[in-house]
């Protein structure tokens, strides 16, 4: 099955997120495949396809420096594009607020995920809310008034209490996505 270990988002966000999204299809002309707002959310680590056993390693592995992490809140502000706004493959929502949390928690599961035999991820670690994927970097007209426009633009709070393992199922209508497990911070 192929899994991912995330941060869901709490339906304010959600709702604005398709707002968000609603203005910025009205601005931008190309082909974008928007994410549905119900499936934004924060991943921490893919793990890719692997199986039950590894599912129950990893849940295992996980559970620890979660319950260690205390609880904490992320803004979700800015707008933005990967790699670059002249080529870009990607339109994200930024995060802001206690992002130092985030990145301790993030490095220490990177971190005892490797001792468990799950590689590190080789790119740094850039939380974003992944809203659309450009399919022709070119072809996309309008992005650099869209960011100039919602520069400020704001999404909401999350409020993190806790980490989840998740299952996507590709479809042609987009992922499916499956909570396997939940995590609570604790610390």
């Amino acid at each position: 099955m192929r899994t991912f270990l995330a941060i869901a988002l709490s339906p304010e966000v959600t709702r604005n997120i398709g707002t968000i999204q609603d203005r910025l299809k009205k601005s931008l002309t190309g082909e974008v495949r928007w994410v549905r707002p119900e499936g934004v959310h924060l991943t921490l680590k893919f793990f890719g396809e692997i199986t039950p056993a590894e599912a129950e390693r990893i849940g295992a592995v996980v559970a620890g420096p979660a319950a260690a992490a205390a609880p904490f809140v992320l803004e979700v502000r800015g707008l933005g594009s990967f790699p670059n706004l002249n080529r870009p493959r990607v339109i994200w929502l930024g995060l802001a607020g206690e992002t130092v949390a985030l990145l301790s928690l993030h490095r220490e599961l990177e971190r005892e995920l490797a001792a468990a035999g799950f590689p590190e991820e080789e790119r740094p670690f850039q939380a974003h809310l992944t809203l659309g994927r450009v399919k022709i970097p070119k072809g996309i007209l309008g992005l650099a008034g869209a960011m100039e426009t919602e520069a400020a633009v704001a999404a909401g709070r999350i409020p993190v209490n806790e980490i989840a393992l998740f299952k996507s199922e590709l479809t042609p209508r987009g992922a499916i996505y499956t909570r396997l497990a939940a995590f609570p911070l604790r610390g």
